[in-house]
Order: structure tokens, then C-alpha cells, then sequence
């Protein structure tokens, strides 16, 4: 039997990694309509797609390639979130995002792939 914690990522058609992305975007706040949190939702699923092109073995020690990962965080953001994101928070957002990016993504692989 799942606990409430571990069946959400059911619940929200979101793998355990898309849901923690999600989670970063969404708590705390800003307050989200069931349509918001359906893009916010669709940002985390097509971050974690346009990561996994970037997370490249050795890529934390890279200048350029932390920009890139940065840069996607960004623009993936800027381009799906709903209005209900000012830009202090977005910004605050991105900034979550890149750090839980940087901890959790070592050597081309993630904790998540690990852990499975």
C-alpha cells in the first residue's frame, strides 16, 4: 500500500523526479488554479527533458556547461509558468531549481536513477 507522500507522483502523472521539480515550484506558494498547476506540471516534465540533454559527465566543473544548465532552468520557466509567478519568485524559483540541479545531478547521473 502507497503512503499519501509516495502515491502524489501517481496522482499528478509525474515520475518521483518530475514531482520533486514540481514541489520546487509550487511550494511554497504562489497559490495555483487546477489549470496553473497543469503548466506548472508540464514545465516539469519538459525541464527534466531538456536537462537530461545537458547533465553531461563532468558538467558541474564546467563554466559554460553550469551556464547551460542555468540558462535552461530560465528560459524553461520563463517560458511555461503562469502569470501567477512574479518575477521575484520566478526568480527565487529558478535559483531552488539550479541549487537541487547542482546537488542532485553528479557525474551524468541523478540520485533518482541511483535510488531505482
Amino acid at each position: 500500500m502507497l503512503t499519501e507522500e509516495q502515491g502524489r507522483h501517481v496522482r499528478e502523472h509525474l515520475s518521483e523526479e518530475e514531482l520533486t521539480i514540481f514541489d520546487i515550484l509550487t511550494r511554497p506558494g504562489p497559490e495555483l488554479s487546477t489549470e496553473e498547476r497543469d503548466e506548472v506540471n508540464k514545465v516539469a516534465r519538459q525541464l527534466l527533458e531538456r536537462l537530461n540533454t545537458l547533465l553531461v559527465l563532468g558538467w558541474r566543473r564546467k563554466v559554460q556547461a553550469r551556464a547551460g544548465v542555468r540558462l535552461a532552468i530560465e528560459d524553461a520557466l520563463d517560458e511555461g509558468l503562469p502569470r501567477a509567478y512574479a518575477k521575484e519568485v520566478y526568480q527565487t524559483k529558478c535559483n531552488m531549481l539550479f541549487e537541487h540541479v547542482y546537488e542532485s545531478y553528479i557525474g551524468g547521473k541523478s540520485l533518482y536513477t541511483e535510488a531505482a
